[in-house]
């Protein structure tokens, strides 16, 4: 029975393109991180600085859009995660494989 052989550029190149892919979901927690400070700064920068008779309403407003982006963005790293780490199992460990197939000298 022969063996088949697995090209190990496919692999590592999958490899390389889940790692991106994490960087990626890593960068967009990121982002939901940042727009969600931006909401809490705008909230306490109008607490701070403008005295409007109904501002609480604002500053309030900006609050629960700040937490409500962090959540969506914890809750959307965790499930391309998910995805990442099923799919991370379909290439198999492409170290082992590649030292099997390599020659001994």
């Amino acid at each position: 029975m022969e063996k088949k052989s697995i090209n190990p550029d496919l692999i590592l190149r999958e490899k390389l393109a889940l790692q991106r892919t994490i960087l990626a979901n890593q960068t967009t927690l990121l982002a939901f991180l940042r727009t969600s400070m931006y909401f809490l700064v705008a909230g306490l920068s109008i607490d701070n600085l403008l005295v409007i008779k109904y501002g609480f309403i604002i500053v309030d407003t900006f609050y629960v859009i700040s937490v409500i982006v962090l959540i969506l963005g914890i809750v959307n790293y965790l499930r391309q995660k998910r995805k990442i780490n099923k799919s991370e199992r379909h290439i198999g460990n492409y170290k082992a494989e590649f030292d099997m197939q390599r020659p001994n000298i």
